[in-house]
């Protein structure tokens, strides 16, 4: 699973003694704050309930290293928590610098012909579909429209596509190794969303050329907002960017 293999390159990176200030298993967002040196840092993970079964999870003492070391579990909430506290450790350790946009649509530019979005985001698939002919694939049907195909397609049509636009969510479900084996051809794939909060380092030579997420600025505002359930005010108080994965930042 590469979530576990990220979970191991986030707990080797680990260097200095951080405090776990609060957390939640929650929706619509999960979320892990740490506070280190330099400040505070909050990490988020989209919170799948479709996924979600009679769990109890094995948490002796919750803490940073604790919840990254469970990337690998096949309880999606231990996962769930895990990918939140490795968001939360990137977030911490992040530039901006090297960002090439605030939005996943200004780096679509050039010769693109089809583009796939995977995981149905209604604003993105909006403007995609005015420039690019755009399939969208979506695992929960509850997210479907009559234009939104079922997952199951993405393995015979993604190696037709010439950009991959993947939420952030299928680290999650363990989808994304396949998706990315079967966009061989694609010149951009695009991890995005709240989600994909990963420091660039945990995702090289995996495919993935792009990070398309949001860094939290007014961490305090973002906490009471994801405790209300609203994730329009947590991003409100979050600035997007756009980072290449192969380049240091």
């Amino acid at each position: 699973m590469l979530l576990e293999k990220i979970g191991k390159k986030a707990l080797a990176s680990v260097d200095e003694d951080f405090r776990l200030l609060d957390f939640s298993f929650a929706l619509p967002y999960t979320y892990v704050l740490i506070e280190g040196k330099r400040g505070k840092a909050l990490g988020v993970a989209m919170t799948l309930p479709e996924e979600v079964q009679r769990f109890r999870t094995s948490f002796e003492e919750p803490s940073l290293e604790g919840f990254m070391e469970k990337a690998g579990s096949l309880n999606i909430i231990e996962r769930t928590l895990a990918l939140a506290a490795i968001n939360a450790l990137s977030q911490y350790h992040i530039s901006l610098e090297n960002a090439e946009g605030a939005d996943v649509t200004e780096i679509l530019e050039g010769d693109f012909d089809k583009v796939a979005v995977i995981g149905n985001m209604p604003p993105l698939v909006k403007t995609l579909r005015e420039r690019f002919q755009t399939y969208v694939f979506e695992r929960n049907p509850k997210l479907w429209d009559r234009d939104t195909l079922s997952d199951s397609l993405e393995y015979s049509l993604l190696p037709e596509m010439d950009a991959v636009v993947v939420s952030g969510s299928a680290l999650l479900n363990g989808t994304l190794e396949m998706i990315l084996d079967r966009s061989k051809r694609a010149k951009l794939v695009v991890l995005t969303g709240p989600t994909a909060q990963l420091l660039p380092d945990f995702l090289r030579g995996t495919g993935v050329t792009h990070l398309a997420a949001m860094k939290v600025m007014d961490v305090d505002e973002a906490i009471k907002r994801l405790k209300l359930g609203s994730f329009r005010g947590f991003e409100k108080g979050s600035r997007k960017y756009v980072v290449p994965v192969e380049t240091s930042i």
